[in-house]
């Protein structure tokens, strides 16, 4: 028997609690990990409160990402002990997840914990800081440099956003930070942020066309906010979009795409290949700054209490990231 945060749909409601489960419960997989660490994402407060139907299948175990050590494996890639995390692939959607002592996976998705990074580390990135990897890498692999100019990050006090900071400041570039809380000036500065502007001077209706001014941008907001930043980007910049805080719609034109040339890449760490998380990992153990993940800082909390914490981040309460110790 393992504990594990569990969502039923049943005549009674939707209902999420921590409970008992027998490990013959486990979903096909040829790797079970014992988890030592996961975390809150936004989507996983979704799934915990069923806000939107991020839960396919009933009964589910959520939590879209975790650390552990292999316990048992007939994947030719893992051995007992091996240190591995998760991130994606549909776990706490439409196979059991991470919010569980215990998980059985295909080995096709795993990854090798780096050397650098501890297993509490890796989930204080987790797949926030997975996914503002990608988006640098976008932002890079577009070819835009720090001398280019200005990089606008929304969404910039959530997980996505801290670490997209924090990875940009330290590879060089000029970060401004959009963010609806006024009280975090100093953190977003102390991540290295150079500016940091209200979320309302993007997040109404805005004109197809506006003075150009960022280089390239990190989005985890959508909407208007996704649209303005369309339109503010300099000829042939480039925003990485990876989040819906504001809604999914993108209310735009093509204007920004066919006179300035830009380009929209969309960020997807689901289902992004086993060489593209390899290359992220690397990098995230490679360019973040200890001391600026440090800073981001992980409130720690233990299984019983992700519940609250799911319905804490869809309220706008949580800063940087949490880290669940599924064993306390």
């Amino acid at each position: 028997m393992f504990k594990a945060i569990l969502i039923d749909k049943t005549e009674a409601g939707y209902q999420a609690r921590l409970q008992d489960i027998n490990e013959a419960q486990l979903p096909e997989g040829d790797v079970i990990v014992r988890i030592a660490y996961s975390t809150i994402n936004y989507k996983d407060g979704l799934a915990i409160t069923g806000q939107s139907p991020v839960v396919r299948r009933f009964p589910m175990i959520p939590g879209i990402d975790f650390a552990g050590a292999v316990e048992a494996s007939d994947h030719p890639s893992w051995q007992v002990g091996d240190p591995v995390i998760l991130n994606g692939w549909g776990v706490g959607e439409t196979h059991w997840g991470g919010l569980a002592q215990k998980v059985r996976v295909k080995g096709d998705w795993l990854v090798s914990l780096p050397t650098a990074l501890t297993s509490r580390q890796a989930m204080m990135i987790g797949t926030a800081g997975y996914t503002a990897m990608l988006c640098v890498q976008a932002l890079e692999k577009h070819g835009i440099q720090p001398e280019d100019g200005e990089i606008l990050v929304t969404g910039a006090g959530g997980g996505v956003g801290s670490i997209a900071i924090a990875l940009l400041s330290t590879l060089g570039y000029s970060v401004v930070a959009s963010s609806g809380r006024s009280g975090e000036a100093d953190y977003l500065k102390a991540l290295g942020a150079a500016e940091i502007i209200d979320r309302a001077a993007l997040s109404a209706p805005g004109k197809p066309l506006a003075k150009e001014r960022w280089a390239g941008a990190v989005d985890a907001v959508g909407s208007h906010t996704l649209a303005n930043v369309c339109a503010s980007l300099n000829y042939r910049g480039a925003v990485a979009a990876c989040g819906l805080a504001q809604g999914m719609d993108f209310p735009s034109s093509v204007a920004p795409f066919i006179l300035r040339g830009v380009t929209l890449y969309g960020i997807d760490s689901v289902m992004a290949p086993l060489a593209v998380r390899q290359e992220a990992w690397a990098r995230l153990a490679r360019d973040l700054d200890p001391t600026k993940l440090n800073l981001i800082g992980a409130q720690d909390i233990s299984l019983s209490q992700a519940i609250q914490a799911g319905q804490d981040i869809l309220a706008g309460k949580i800063r940087g990231r949490v880290v669940v110790d599924v064993n306390h």
